[in-house]
């Protein structure tokens, strides 16, 4: 069913057709607590305060499109226009609300020569983007963005060491004077000013253009950088189905038509965590939906295969990349109600030949089997072979029956890579496939465009813990913070070997989790994912069964979400609802906790809440876990105790 806008556009001022120089314009947000201030000079700066705290001042911004033209140095206003947006967004995919209120103020100021800067205030936040109405085509040598905080600024800042990346970081933390110009980071960046505010920066809307990049200076500034655009790139010597050299590029950033929206430039901006998390302005400010039919979406949770290398035990066959196996992986599936599994690596006869399954794997009869037990199948793919052969491959798994595809390694940022996700969420979506982009960059608004894009990598997972020590506690309760404000993430929760911190060890066959067996739980509840993985096996799910029942019977979609408490890198608390049901998750870091859960946002009336939360013994074996039940109403308050990397899950249910 499609779903529709209701819009109220109120026309609050309108031109002015004398070029104006040396002019302040101001927009607020629709509550008046964020003011923007857009100052037109010999150049364009703006700048943003939170209830009078000034927060980032004179920020620089203009687009160089070559041959000495720069649209923003010596700007002409010629007509300003200032409007009142409010509307209801209805996500066909909703990973945060159901309803969306979009509620704005926009500042437009068209200048001289063609091209207009658009603003909009939220109560969220801000975010502004360049409009060009060129004849001809461009090319776009840089678009300058600077970011200049008013006083001292620590940033939780993703690190990478080139643009060419799976943008899998740990966030450091890290005083914005102490980044130096030799280091730049991947979107989004997390930010806390001196007086408590907190500021995230991402894009979105990012159509063929490449995405941006935040480079340090040494001081309290920070300021955009961007891959170039990509005239060759060759196959590397070692794994070249998947890696590539940037053997050739150009001296500008991208080709565009001279017409056209550039991406938006997003800042969430709150004093409190519950106006920060609870809001998504990337899906907001991202071009609305593109598809004639989206009814045959259909997110859910995948019993995932590479994780745990296939390990499966106690049955009687020979385990692996097989017909037997998977076998085994729908009947676990369709066992506990979920709705997909992944063929991941290994399936097909080649990585580059994914038209054909191995020789000890029959796909078809797979997907025959599949149907009967009501389970579809996602296949691995190389994102290379797709791009080269894209037609042929998707009518292949569309005729086979296949419900999807989990594209990986595209690891680039560029404008073509950029085009490419798009263009495999148009395809796929005509042939009625959902996609997960892995080794992939973040979410930048596509989801909204083609909702068939249920979620993406781009995110240090658990994945990570096959071969390092990098995934966390302390790094689990930071993403929600960071790396999720952009969009869904598949960081693939569920591991039920769990460990603490001092007996925790890589393996790559049988890996394990660091922190309690109810953090990972909980993630089920805290991780937006509208595609969710199960990551561990089927044989150690059914020797934990009382868990792999209580993870199947939470959603993957929410209609309300609430953040009850939190602190970045700390610890996460929060509500979320799906239909009449309300489930809360919480994780803390290597820190045992104890919180008041107040149950006000409830209903009135009598619910009864199962719970899974950390046992007695939780901080020495992290195993450790107690299933409880408890009967509570609207005016409840309930403590409840976290013990180190620990976790704790409810399902609520009205009388």
């Amino acid at each position: 069913m499609k779903k529709f806008y209701a819009i109220i556009w109120i026309p609050l001022c309108f031109l002015s057709f004398s070029l104006i120089k040396g002019q302040d314009y101001q927009l607020l947000s629709p509550d008046k607590n964020i003011a923007v201030t857009v100052h037109v000079n010999d150049n364009i700066t703006w700048s943003v305060s939170l209830k009078n705290n000034l927060i980032l001042e004179n920020n620089s911004v203009s687009l160089n499109l070559g041959q000495d033209k720069i649209l923003g140095r010596n700007p002409k206003v010629i007509r300003k226009n200032l409007q009142q947006v409010n509307q209801v967004i209805y996500p066909v995919v909703p990973t945060k609300k159901s309803n969306i209120y979009d509620n704005y103020n926009e500042l437009t100021l068209t200048f001289k020569n063609n091209y207009s800067l658009v603003f909009r205030a939220y109560d969220q936040g801000l975010a502004y983007r360049f409009v060009t109405s060129l004849k001809d085509s461009v090319e776009v040598f840089d678009e300058e963005m600077t970011m200049n905080f008013a006083g001292n600024t620590t940033s939780y800042f993703p690190l990478e060491d080139r643009m060419v990346s799976h943008y899998e970081r740990l966030y450091k933390k890290l005083d914005v004077t102490t980044i130096t110009d030799k280091q730049f980071a991947s979107l989004p960046v997390f930010f806390k000013n001196q007086d408590g505010i907190n500021v995230l920066f991402t894009e979105a809307d990012l159509y063929d253009y490449p995405c941006m990049f935040l480079q340090g200076t040494g001081s309290n500034s920070l300021k955009a950088i961007y891959p170039k655009y990509v005239l060759e790139a060759k196959p590397t010597e070692r794994n070249g189905d998947r890696n590539e050299i940037i053997a050739k590029e150009a001296a500008y950033i991208a080709k565009n038509s001279g017409s056209r929206k550039f991406p938006w430039r997003v800042f969430y901006v709150a004093d409190n965590y519950a106006n920060l998390l609870e809001n998504d302005l990337v899906y907001q400010l991202s071009s609305p939906l593109k598809l004639d039919n989206s009814d045959w979406i259909k997110p859910g949770k995948v019993a995932w295969d590479w994780w745990n290398a296939n390990n499966v035990y106690g049955v009687d066959f020979n385990s692996g990349i097989n017909t037997e196996t998977y076998k085994y992986y729908i009947d676990f599936a369709s066992a506990f109600g979920l709705d997909y599994i992944i063929l991941d690596e290994g399936w097909s006869k080649t990585t580059t030949d994914v038209m054909e399954g191995n020789p000890d794997l029959d796909v078809k009869e797979l997907i025959r089997y599949s149907k009967e037990k009501n389970v579809g199948i996602i296949l691995w793919l190389l994102w290379k072979p797709l791009d080269q052969n894209t037609g042929q491959i998707l009518d292949t798994y569309a005729t086979w029956g296949v419900k999807g595809i989990k594209v990986d390694f595209m690891q680039r940022a560029d404008q073509y890579m950029v085009n490419y996700y798009e263009r495999i969420a148009l395809e796929a979506a005509k042939r009625q496939l959902v996609v997960d982009f892995h080794g992939a960059f973040k979410p930048t608004g596509l989801r909204r465009a083609y909702p068939n894009v249920l979620s993406r990598e781009g995110v240090k997972g658990l994945e990570n813990s096959k071969w390092s020590k990098d995934v966390t506690p302390e790094h689990d309760v930071t993403l929600p913070f960071t790396r999720m404000m952009s969009g869904p993430m598949d960081f693939t929760p569920g591991a039920m070997d769990n460990a603490q911190e001092d007996n925790f060890f890589p393996r790559f066959t049988r890996p394990m989790s660091q922190g309690t067996r109810c953090h990972q739980i909980a993630m089920y509840v805290v991780y937006e994912s509208p595609l969710q993985m199960l990551c561990d096996d089927p044989s150690n799910y059914y020797h934990n069964r009382e868990c792999a029942e209580f993870i199947s019977n939470i959603p993957t979609v929410w209609d309300t979400t609430v953040v009850l408490d939190a602190e970045i890198a700390d610890y996460i608390v929060l509500a979320r609802r799906n239909d009449t049901k309300w489930y809360i998750g919480a994780m803390t870091n290597w820190t045992e906790r104890e919180f008041n859960i107040d149950f006000s946002f409830l209903q009135p009336g009598n619910y009864d809440m199962e719970i899974m939360q950390d046992g007695l013994n939780a901080n020495k074996i992290a195993i450790d876990y107690k299933r409880a039940n408890e009967e509570i109403t609207n005016q409840s308050i309930l403590k409840i105790k976290l013990a180190k990397g620990g976790g704790w899950v409810a399902i609520i249910t009205k009388k």
